[in-house]
């Protein structure tokens, strides 16, 4: 076979020409890394806390620390945040709500400052952002000074401007279909060959309407999370999303450290809606439930490889999440995860000192966020200090909603104290309610400060009228697990039994109220809050109830209550009596 051969004038010519294809075929575009800081379920806690956490020091040793506080934990996000001009900063839900009087006392607006200072971009709404109702809500993201809640806006600044990050709502509709916030987002970073683009879907858990007083949401209709999520993937992928980052707040439980990826001893509603979502997406940052973890879902499922995150609560953690994404396959390649620890400083409780530690990162607190709370706690000091009376001892908040606690059985006497000039027999109070411990200071001195805490909702008292039939089936409600198993607090003169083994309908029995057996033909007027009132907890019988009269506050009611006697003596246990035979 005879090989052609070509003129040298001929192959010199070509060269130029070959070299020039090459030159003009470009390489592919690197990997883009982006940084996501995750956090959820704040709560206003603009100070630091008074919490701590246990975190793993370089060399294993466990280190306990102090963490929280908004001026600390804005320089954790900053200098997190300085790691990679590629950066979004997003929350999982309850930035506001349930919170201390320094925000409470101002309806939140002061974490919502908080917030903008700290440079938030997205955040899901939560069942707390709905405990004011919808329209108090939109004021958050809009500002404004009308008054749509209990107590007076725009005290400290005038006028509250809003939220400057944006509120998502995709499974939150309003009566005209629309989302009541927008339900996705997408961030673009870079340029050219090299852009690539982050969708984020931001939602809440469609229990939020059974946790939230029900006048707040009318017309509102909140849906299913799978099935909300799912449909907005390929919309996002449509619009160029390379990475898709779900914002959700529903949450897990595990039994290993925060940034153990095992998800070892996982639990939570968040699993039933984990197990049938689109495996394009990247991340889940996930909340609710205050459970910091980091969880490599693809342990669980291989082939849906995403992390799920949650930093716990207050501003205890950040967390840290790096994606690297392929711009030409426009997917993420690789991604991680860690919550870190917001050090922040010592400080003394009910169980001794808790010190900064060196071994551990530790943040330094920003000026300008630290100046803006000092503004909102000066302005509640005065109302937060005020000693209202004494009680006998602490009194701290039941560990599990199922338990009896001296705080719930006293909320619960003081409300039917309150309401006994409106015909009320009895009282019931729920343990979610609850959101701090009662702690006295010197000489068993309460201050209004202490019982806000446990009682921030700004509740009426309502009393209605209930046939004992229609309160046996109140009571067995605490256990149908139709939402989450809550055994009420009862006042002095109630007395119950609850076995959690046996069927539906008839786990609650030996039901006594003034010593006498509860009698299914007769009326009995109740008071209880009017979160309750109108079903919520997924208490729906508290709605048939008839009669209503509406009462004092909660709050107005416990503060009464505590400053009638020299020292209000905490009331014993044994109103409520679990039998549920114990796990083997």
């Amino acid at each position: 076979m005879t090989i052609p051969r070509f003129p040298a004038t001929l192959l010199a010519a070509l060269a130029p020409l070959a070299l020039a294809a090459c030159a003009t075929t470009p390489s592919p575009p690197a990997p883009v890394s982006i940084k996501l800081i995750g956090l959820n379920d704040f709560h206003g806690n603009l100070e630091p806390p008074k919490q701590s956490v246990e975190v793993e020091a370089p060399g294993g040793q466990k280190v306990r620390v102090p963490v929280g506080g908004a001026a600390w934990l804005a320089d954790a996000v900053d200098r997190y945040r300085a790691k990679n001009p590629n950066t979004l900063v997003v929350a999982a839900g309850d930035l506001i709500g349930g919170t201390p009087i320094t925000s409470s006392l101002f309806l939140d607006e002061p974490a919502i400052g908080v917030m903008n200072r700290i440079g938030l971009d997205f955040n899901a709404v939560g069942n707390h952002e709905f405990d004011r109702g919808r329209h108090e809500l939109l004021r958050m993201q809009n500002g404004g000074c009308e008054k749509l809640a209990a107590r007076e806006p725009c005290q400290v600044e005038r006028p509250f401007t809003g939220a400057k990050f944006r509120f998502l709502a995709a499974n939150v509709r309003t009566e005209n279909g629309n989302t009541l916030f927008p339900a996705t987002a997408i961030r673009t970073f870079g340029k050219g060959r090299g852009a690539v683009k982050v969708g984020l879907i931001g939602l809440t858990l469609k229990d939020t309407e059974t946790l939230v007083t029900p006048a707040g949401i009318a017309g509102l209709r909140f849906e299913d999370e799978a099935t909300t999520i799912n449909a907005l993937v390929p919309e996002l992928k449509r619009k160029g999303a390379d990475a898709v980052v779900v914002l959700i707040h529903m949450g897990l439980y595990t039994t290993v450290a925060p940034n153990d990826k095992s998800c070892g001893g996982v639990s939570g509603d968040l699993l039933k809606v984990l197990g049938k979502l689109d495996p394009q997406i990247d991340v889940v940052v996930s909340g609710h439930t205050h459970w910091a973890y980091v969880c490599d879902y693809g342990q669980i499922d291989p082939a849906r490889p995403f992390l799920v995150t949650s930093a716990g609560l207050w501003g205890q953690y950040i967390t840290d999440i790096d994606l690297s994404i392929d711009p030409a396959a426009s997917r993420v390649v690789s991604r991680r995860a860690d919550n870190i620890a917001v050090q922040s400083q010592s400080y003394t409780g009910t169980r001794g000192t808790v010190t900064t530690s060196a071994l551990v990162e530790q943040f330094q607190p920003r000026a300008d966020v630290a100046s803006y709370v000092q503004t909102y706690v000066e302005a509640a000091r005065r109302s937060a200090e005020r000693v209202v009376g004494r009680v006998s001892g602490n009194a701290p908040k039941p560990p599990l909603a199922t338990n009896e606690s001296q705080l719930g059985n006293l909320v619960a006497d003081a409300q039917l104290a309150a309401a006994r000039p409106l015909g009320a027999q009895l009282a019931l109070m729920n343990n979610t309610g609850l959101r701090q411990d009662l702690f006295p200071g010197e000489g068993g001195a309460v201050t209004f400060g202490a019982i806000y805490a446990v009682q921030p909702f700004a509740n009426d008292l309502i009393v209605k009228t209930f046939t004992g039939a229609q309160l046996k089936a109140l009571l067995e409600q605490q256990f149908d697990g139709q939402s989450f198993d809550q055994a009420f607090s009862p006042s002095a003169n109630v007395a119950f039994a609850f076995d959690q083994s046996r069927p539906l309908g008839a786990r609650v029995f030996d039901i006594a109220i003034d010593g006498r057996p509860l009698d299914p033909a007769a009326n009995y007027r109740v008071a209880m809050n009017s979160f309750l009132a109108s079903g919520g907890d997924s208490f729906t019988v508290f709605r048939d109830g008839t009669n209503a009269v509406v009462g004092p506050q909660d709050l107005d009611a416990l503060e009464a209550w505590i400053a009638a006697v020299p020292q209000r003596e905490l009331p014993p246990l044994g109103r409520v009596r679990n039998l549920t035979p114990a796990a083997p």
